[in-house]
């Protein structure tokens, strides 16, 4: 009969480890996708922000054909917008949200109406 309280006591033991495994292993799981979350959300605020930096910009160049760019703060983060060149137009906008950030390119002809050859993200 003794020999039987022992062998409950290893399977009980066996039967912790193995739930302690899987409830660790669950939990790292969980910490690294939320950390990657994070980080995806970080960038796409930035592409966001970046895009109203260039929508901005584009909204400028046909009220101001001399505008040359301008910082904006835009709730958590900023849009540096460059504007160069003369027919087609470059703008470029860098946004900002934190420790991420997320570059477009925009060129743009303006011959009276505004036509935009290409829109790309510079990595």
């Amino acid at each position: 009969m003794s020999n039987k309280k022992g062998q409950t006591l290893l399977m009980l033991l066996v039967f912790m480890i193995i739930a302690i495994t899987v409830t660790s292993a669950a939990t790292t799981l969980i910490l690294v996708n939320s950390s990657n979350t994070q980080k995806m959300e970080g960038g796409t605020v930035a592409y966001h922000l970046a895009e109203s930096g260039v929508e901005n910009a584009l909204l400028r160049l046909l009220r101001n054909p001399n505008y040359t760019g301008e910082t904006l703060n835009i709730n958590e983060g900023t849009a540096t917008i460059t504007v160069t060149g003369s027919n087609p137009y470059t703008i470029t906008s860098i946004g900002r949200n934190g420790n991420f950030s997320r570059t477009l390119q925009v060129v743009v002809n303006y011959n009276g109406n505004m036509t935009i050859s290409s829109w790309r993200e510079v990595f």
